[in-house]
């Protein structure tokens, strides 16, 4: 299970907006830079201000409206005709560095063990370089989950609201953390397998 799976419905919420934005000359790789700037920004008010309430629960709609912008710059490649190899380094670039600019500072908020959070990281990293590899073998970019872009959205931004409601922190960050790298794993092996089941089919 996986929230990629729920993709169809949520770009067809956005897609009367994503025309609006390419009859106004919006390119898809501006929106993929947006999405890299917003990410940048909510990631350095965690930095600045850890042990502050409000930059926590203002990751949950910065995370929300990074996935819209991911969403929109897909459907502006390849529904309006702006697919190029600089939008396609430009999307998967993009999706590294914006987690590891929202998810890293993190770390610095009190009671949330930064060892967790880097492992977190190292194995979201991981993931994606999973997911990129298909080609190589004549196989499709994969996307399986369970932990994919937008559940790891879902999972930190849940953590980040309960610590910025007031949930004090401490083992329970650490074992939440412990349990989304696990399924990171799982995420690693089942894109791995795609990939491999597609090149021999």
């Amino acid at each position: 299970m996986s929230l990629y799976a729920i993709k169809p419905g949520f770009q067809g919420l956005l897609r009367p907006t994503v025309g609006l934005l390419a009859d106004r000359g919006i390119s898809a790789n501006q929106l993929t830079v947006a999405a890299l700037l917003l990410s940048v920004m909510g990631g350095g008010l965690l930095a600045l201000w850890p042990g502050a309430s409000w930059p926590l629960l203002l990751l949950p709609p910065i995370l929300l409206a990074r996935m819209a912008l991911n969403a929109m710059d897909g459907m502006l490649a390849r529904e309006h005709g702006q697919a190029s190899p600089l939008g396609a380094l430009l999307n998967e670039l993009g999706d590294v560095l914006a987690d590891l600019a929202l998810y890293a500072p993190l770390a610095l908020a009190p009671g949330v063990p930064g060892v967790a959070v880097a492992i977190f990281l190292a194995l979201a990293l991981v993931c994606e370089f999973a997911g990129v590899l298909g080609p190589l073998v004549g196989a499709t970019r994969q996307y399986q989950g369970p932990m994919g872009k937008a559940d790891r959205a879902l999972w930190m931004g849940g953590l980040a609201l309960a610590l910025g409601f007031g949930a004090p922190g401490g083992a329970w960050t650490g074992a939440l953390l412990g349990l989304a790298s696990a399924l990171l794993v799982i995420s690693v092996i089942r894109r791995l397998r795609g990939s491999l089941r597609e090149a021999q089919s």
